[in-house]
Order: C-alpha cells, then sequence, then structure tokens
C-alpha cells in the first residue's frame, strides 16, 4: 500500500506542477499587455455571419443593432430550417435593407451542425462578390461570425483593422474577447431568469470571470506566440484565409462540435496566423442554469476530444513554431488529462482515506502525525491557481468589487472548475458511445431580449459589463 500512495502522490503532484506552471505562464502576459491602436475600417469589406436556428426572440433586435452601429457592413442570415418565426422575421428585415442577405437551408441539408450552416454562407458570399465584384481582392474581405443574440462593440471594426488585428497582412484570423451581455442584468436584479436565485446570478458572474481574465490570459499566451484560438461568437477571418483553407479541405468549416477552434488549427496549418484582441468585445449570453451549462460545456469538451486527431499536423507542420505547437498540443490535450487527472486525484483521495481511518488512533492522530501538511498543498496547488483569477477579475473588470466577494468569488471559481469536469466525462462518454449529434442551447433572455422587429433599444451601461456595485 505504501508504494502504491507513493506513486499516486507522485503522479498528483506532477499535474498539479504542470497545471501551476500553465496558469503561470498566461497569467504574466496578460498582466502584461499593452493596448494595441485602431485604423480607419473603410480599408476592408465587412460581413458577419449570423447563424440562426429559431431565433425569432432576439434576432431581430440583434440585426436592428448591427446595423445601426455598422452601416457598412454586410449580414448574412442563415436560416437553417427554423420552426419559428425567424424566416419571416429575416425575410421582412431583408425586403427593407439591401445589406442584409437571407441563407435559407431547408431539409435533408440543414440543421447538420453549425460548421456546414457557415459553409453555406461562405458559399454564398462567394458568388455574390463574383457578381457584384468581380475584381476584389479576397484578402481585403474579413469574415465576422456572431451569435444570433450577439453584441458588437461599437468599436470593434476599427480596432480589428489596427495594429492588433488585420493590418499585419500575414494575419488570417482574430478573436475578439467574449463578455456576458446580462451580467450587469443578473447583478441589477432586471426581469431576467439569471436574476432569479443566487446560484443563477454566480454562475453568470463566473463565466464572465472565466471569458475575461482566465480565457482571455490563455489567448494573450496564444497572440505572443502567433497561434490564438478561434471562438463561436466574435472570431474575424480574411475571405482569402476561409478560400485557402478550402482548397486544402473542401470547406472552410469543418464537422468538429468544436468547428470554431478547428478553424483557427486550419487558418495557421495553411500559413497564416492568428491573434488575439482583447481590446474590444462581443456579448453573449451567460447561462444561469447548471444543466444547460453543463450540456454546453460537455459539447465543447468533446470538440476539443475530437480535436486531438490534428495533433500530428500540427507537431510536424512548418508554418506552426514550436511554441505555438506545445501549446495548442498542450490544448488538445487538456480534456484528456482531465479525465486522467480525475481518476488520479480520486485515487490518491481513496489512498489517504484509508490511511487517515486505518491508522493507529484514528483520524486525529493521522492528522496530527503529519498530514496536516496536506492543507498547505492543497491550498497553493488546488485552490491559489484557481481562485487568483477573482482577483485579477476585480482590479481589471469590476473596481468596484469588495475584497471580500472577490474572495468568495474565487472560492466560487475554484468550484466551478470542479463542477465542470463532469462536463468532460460526459463528452468522453458520449466520444466512446460515438455520439456526435448537437443541442442548440436554448436563449434565457426570450422574447425580454428580443424586441419588435426594426427596433434598437440600448441596453444600460452596466449590462455591456462596465463595472457594477455586486459581485454576487
Amino acid at each position: 500500500m505504501t508504494g502504491l500512495s507513493a506513486q499516486v502522490d507522485l503522479a498528483a503532484l506532477v499535474l498539479c506542477v504542470v497545471f501551476l506552471s500553465y496558469v503561470t505562464a498566461i497569467l504574466v502576459p496578460y498582466v502584461r499587455r499593452q493596448p494595441s491602436s485602431a485604423a480607419p475600417s473603410g480599408d476592408l469589406s465587412w460581413h458577419f455571419f449570423i447563424p440562426c436556428l429559431n431565433e425569432d426572440a432576439v434576432i431581430g433586435r440583434s440585426l436592428s443593432r448591427l446595423r445601426a452601429d455598422f452601416p457598412e457592413a454586410h449580414v448574412w442570415c442563415i436560416d437553417d430550417a427554423s420552426t419559428d418565426r425567424t424566416g419571416e422575421v429575416l425575410a421582412s428585415l431583408a425586403s427593407q435593407d439591401t445589406r442584409i442577405h437571407v441563407v435559407s437551408r431547408r431539409p435533408p441539408d440543414a440543421q447538420q451542425g453549425k460548421g456546414e450552416a457557415l459553409n453555406s454562407a461562405w458559399r454564398h458570399l462567394s458568388a455574390w462578390l463574383a457578381d457584384t465584384s468581380p475584381g476584389l481582392n479576397p484578402e481585403t474581405v474579413v469574415v465576422g461570425v456572431l451569435d444570433a443574440d450577439g453584441r458588437l462593440a461599437p468599436d470593434a471594426l476599427g480596432i480589428l483593422a489596427g495594429d492588433g488585428g488585420f493590418a499585419d497582412p500575414e494575419v488570417g484570423a482574430v478573436q475578439i474577447q467574449v463578455r456576458m451581455l446580462n451580467r450587469g442584468l443578473a447583478e441589477t436584479g432586471a426581469d431576467d431568469p439569471a436574476a432569479a436565485t443566487r446560484l443563477g446570478r454566480l454562475l453568470v458572474t463566473l463565466q464572465d470571470l472565466e471569458f475575461r481574465t482566465v480565457i482571455a490570459a490563455m489567448q494573450h499566451l496564444r497572440h505572443r506566440i502567433g497561434s490564438a484560438g478561434m471562438g463561436g461568437n466574435g472570431q474575424f477571418s480574411r475571405l482569402g484565409a476561409l478560400n485557402t483553407i478550402a482548397e486544402r479541405a473542401g470547406t472552410p468549416w469543418h464537422g468538429s462540435l468544436l468547428e470554431d477552434f478547428e478553424l483557427g488549427l486550419h487558418v495557421l496549418l495553411s500559413g497564416r496566423r492568428n491573434r488575439y484582441c482583447d481590446d474590444t468585445w462581443v456579448a453573449q449570453e451567460g447561462l444561469p442554469g447548471l444543466s444547460a451549462l453543463l450540456r454546453q460545456r460537455t459539447r465543447w469538451a468533446q470538440g476539443g476530444m475530437q480535436c486531438a486527431k490534428y495533433l500530428r499536423q500540427v507537431l510536424v507542420s512548418p508554418h506552426i513554431s514550436t511554441p505555438s505547437a506545445l501549446e495548442i498540443s498542450y490544448f488538445l490535450l487538456v480534456p484528456w488529462t482531465q479525465v486522467l487527472g480525475t481518476i488520479v486525484y480520486l485515487t490518491a483521495a481513496a489512498v489517504l482515506g484509508t490511511f487517515a481511518f486505518t491508522a493507529p488512533g484514528g483520524l486525529g492522530a493521522w492528522f496530527l502525525d503529519g498530514a496536516w501538511g496536506l492543507i498547505p498543498l492543497v491550498l497553493v496547488f488546488g485552490i491559489a491557481p484557481l481562485a487568483v483569477w477573482a482577483t485579477i477579475y476585480r482590479l481589471r473588470c469590476e473596481p468596484t468589487m469588495t475584497r471580500r466577494r472577490a474572495l468568495l468569488l474565487g472560492l466560487g471559481y475554484w468550484l466551478y472548475t470542479y463542477a465542470m469536469l463532469a462536463a468532460v466525462w460526459r463528452g468522453f462518454y458520449r466520444i466512446l458511445r460515438a455520439q456526435d449529434n448537437w443541442v442548440k442551447t436554448a436563449r434565457v433572455l426570450g422574447t425580454a431580449g428580443g424586441g419588435p422587429v426594426g427596433s434598437h433599444p440600448r441596453m444600460a451601461p452596466v449590462a455591456m459589463g462596465e463595472p457594477s456595485r455586486k459581485a454576487l
């Protein structure tokens, strides 16, 4: 038993040290980051792709806002055989605005995943450009992917056109910061399901923390080495880069449940660079229900596992630097190491429990005999690397948050990460069962966030992620 205990403890320690090293590696570039400058966006042609499957509750308001904020852009809405009034709403808006284009998909081709919907819009855009602008350089055409409820910062296109984005001709794709649009609504007690329960408010806040600090920090490290990952909302790509991928692989987007990250990999494999821009943002709904959140994260975990098939291509690609290849490999292996880590940590806990309850003198004697030394180890390797992000969140995103609330939020994020392990195991189970169907995440704001067709109500600044007076 002693030999087994030592081996399990060593494995757990190695995993902890690797994780702590990674946290340090992503934290330093994030803290030291410098803002990028804007540039005139008129030198580029902008097109937004918005997948729409049963989005009548939100799409009218989102389109009205996009057209008001970005009158120079074209919007391509993919009606993926919706069964609600989405098609009617889109047809009405398109009839009034020549820059709104509707891509209608019908069975049996419809509802084949988000990647196929985006490929359909790409084909329609390419055909439209061939008819209307046959000599246009595809390197000057930028395609942005937004959620149907996505709210893009008014300065986004200028920032993307600047030195942090497409001003560099080698950059093929840029991902911008993501934040939760109902974060402020949850805190102010507005008519939103997220404001109904303490758990709902906490979950929305934790998702905002996760995207604006942890994921942003990961992306900053990738940005420095040229391998930033693409997200499902707020990803922008040159049409020339998408065309290059299609020449190599048939279509720009592919069949993984993590089609956004998969696209970023193909951009890198084609010889382009990816960047992350934290100076502008897109807002999306945070999920206030644990079951919906776990379902979403299960899809992400399974998609990450599916993308592990690119590991060899990444490692041997002449276009991807060694630091980038190592970081991408780490990311691709994370779901699998989480499965392994869960087994190792539970085994270590079981071994410790056996020693605790069979030691001479009982549990108390075992603890006083030296087991108390486990407490600082848990604090240093288990809680601190996760809880520290709440302090970063308070300093950078919520300066009015008290230290006490930041401490509570940090403990909440520590527990939150363990809850997300359930999604990894569910994704692993689906991999074993060869299940790759996709369940769309339902909107939680519903008609309250939709507004009538053609309306353009403005959300209060706090809902856009500005500092609020409450943290939990």
